[in-house]
């Protein structure tokens, strides 16, 4: 895993002569027309219409002369996902046809973002596995699709880590990993380990107890250029994976639990976009690297947890353990004060019942901010939606012996009692939004490889690279 990952891109004069890649809206006839010329009758007779996805080579004297993509506007950057799949090895010069020049470069910065989410390919095999080195490449100015090459970077990072097997990535290799994307980012990074972990974060350490990978705690800061730079504080939940402990999961639900540090992921990716966008913010950011599995040292049933603000939780469920993990957290993020209190998990099955795989939910106890991150969901085409912290179900997380339990006494709105509980631990007055989300794509679509996803990472840098 590289922290400057290799990109589908080149520049005139690299790779040799580029063909070109005519960009058209779907339906426009007349562009179609002249672009097939001479070959039109013999194209649509192979069920070439020039509908929304459909593309198609063009022939020439030598060979192939060129290509046609037809895009439906107004759909963003995935539908050119499909790109890297459709061509064939060699450079690809775009040209978008029939726009204007700002049209023209919103389509480039579309078509980048999407050509390189679709481009990318995890593999650990030693033979035969696909070299995205050796692909399809978009021949780009270097002045054009900046920001498009930073959220594809980022997404990259986080692909590459929730991916990664969990023997391979547990808590010391995700901090690992994130030092050192912080640290070459000239973010100030500590660890926290050992007896201070279990000092600091008390629920944190009981949840790494059963594993024999201890857990760690990542923080980096770094100030914001000026002294009035808005303060962002991000919290991940790196579960490395989870076995659900002594409420030991199925074999069906545990298959994928090397994403359930998904949260982590999100954060982390996000965290270098907006560094490498040289978005001028005082960032703080932490991710708990930690482990939930079975031994005489896990954590039981019934056990009561004093947590990092002095609160008692009673552990209804041990596989309720991601809560407990960012209540630490979240408690030590909300002491420095920051603008925004902002947190990732991999929470709850229960936001995947109502809104699906695609669809991460948010929370925020305040609804500027909420509808703010919503509207920059809608303009990057990467949408979120708002479930409700419904105060009447707060009780529900009450226990007899303890302050709260963490586990709901309903077996209903798991997703919105699995909030409430993480907002006791923000002080009141901080400004707060939590995101539930699945961090992966069941099957390969345009733009969506099968496997880890950081959904919502270009909704997020939207809007915090903007003023919040």
């Amino acid at each position: 895993m590289s922290d400057a990952p290799f990109l589908p891109l080149c520049t005139s004069g690299d790779g040799g002569v580029a063909l070109p890649l005519h960009l058209v809206k779907a339906g426009d006839e007349a562009t179609l027309a002249h672009l097939l010329g001479k070959h039109e009758a013999f194209l649509r007779q192979q069920g070439f219409e020039g509908r929304a996805g459909q593309f198609t080579f063009l022939p020439g004297g030598s060979g192939v002369a060129g290509a046609v993509f037809c895009v439906e506007e107004g759909r963003g950057p995935m539908p050119y996902g499909a790109l890297p799949a459709h061509l064939k090895e060699g450079c690809w010069q775009p040209q978008p046809e029939g726009q204007e020049d700002a049209a023209h470069d919103a389509m480039l910065e579309e078509l980048v973002l999407g050509f390189c989410l679709g481009a990318y390919d995890y593999s650990l095999k030693h033979e035969g596995g696909k070299d995205q080195k050796t692909g399809p490449k978009l021949c780009i100015p270097a002045s054009l699709g900046r920001e498009a090459r930073i959220l594809a970077r980022a997404a990259w990072l986080g692909r590459d880590l929730i991916n990664t097997p969990a023997n391979l990535m547990g808590p010391a290799e995700l901090a690992t990993a994130a030092r050192r994307m912080l640290e070459e980012r000239k973010v100030a990074v500590e660890l926290v380990e050992g007896e201070a972990l279990e000092k600091a974060y008390p629920c944190l350490a009981a949840v790494g107890a059963g594993s024999d990978r201890p857990a760690v705690v990542v923080i980096g800061r770094r100030d914001g250029r000026s002294k009035d730079a808005p303060r962002l504080s991000l919290v991940g939940k790196g579960v490395c994976f989870d076995t659900g402990g002594y409420d030991i999961k199925p074999g069906s639900s545990m298959a994928k639990m090397k994403k359930d540090m998904g949260g982590a992921a999100l954060m982390l990716a996000l965290a270098c976009a907006l560094l490498d966008a040289g978005t001028d913010i005082a960032l703080e950011i932490r991710l708990g690297c930690v482990e939930n599995s079975v031994s005489g040292h896990a954590m039981r049933p019934g056990d009561v947890l004093t947590t990092r603000r002095g609160l008692r939780v009673e552990v209804g469920n041990t596989d309720a353990e991601g809560r407990l993990v960012l209540a630490d957290l979240l408690a030590e993020a909300a002491e420095s004060q920051p603008d925004v209190l902002l947190d990732a998990a991999t929470l709850t099955g229960a936001a995947r019942v109502a809104l699906g795989p695609d669809l991460p939910a948010l929370f925020s106890n305040d609804e500027e901010l909420a509808d703010h991150i919503l509207a920059s969901g809608r303009e990057a085409h990467d949408p979120l939606w708002q479930l409700p912290l419904w105060a009447d179900y707060d009780g529900w997380m009450d226990s007899s012996i303890a302050d709260c339990n963490n586990l709901s006494s309903r077996p209903m709105a798991g997703a919105i009692t699995a909030a409430l509980f993480l907002q006791r631990f923000v002080p009141e007055g901080q400004r707060w939004a939590h995101v539930d989300t699945y961090a992966w794509n069941d099957t390969a679509r345009p733009g969506r490889p099968a496997g880890g996803e950081v959904l919502a990472l270009r909704a997020l840098f939207r809007a915090f690279s903007e003023s919040f």
